[in-house]
């Protein structure tokens, strides 16, 4: 499965924590080889938001956490920046969460497939998107 994808938050945290939510396609897309997997900041600030709202428990704190999960899922990062910010409000999304249209507008200015199981997301336009 060639190719460059961004992940959705609850994609990489799913894959991380309970890879049986995920599509039996997305799990093998998760390990391999051939697959360029990336993550936004905004995941990294979503996965906090997460934490402090009781939403999800780790083991030990957010950002040991974070840096380990990381590491391990072998992401890059997909960097935040002028141009993802002006595109954010260019791409079409089904609702106004700033989260999805930074993810979103990250997927359409690095020209990544995003994965997610979010029917808003997968329902928008000017950007890749895959069910995960």
């Amino acid at each position: 499965m060639r190719g460059e994808y961004l992940l959705d938050t609850h994609v990489w945290l799913w894959g991380l924590l309970d890879p049986t939510r995920l599509r039996k396609r997305t799990r093998e897309l998760l390990g391999s080889s051939d697959a360029t997997l990336w993550l936004s900041p905004i995941s990294v600030w979503e996965t906090c938001l997460l934490v402090e709202r009781g939403r999800l428990e780790l083991d030990t704190d957010s950002r040991s956490w974070i840096r380990d999960a990381i590491a391990a899922s072998g992401v890059g990062e997909a960097p935040l920046n002028h141009e993802v910010a002006l595109q954010s409000r260019e791409v079409e999304v089904k609702h106004d969460d700033p989260a999805d249209r930074f993810i979103a507008a990250t997927a359409s200015v690095y020209q990544l497939t995003l994965i997610t199981a979010d029917e808003r997301l997968l329902r928008g336009a000017g950007y890749d998107v895959a069910r995960a």
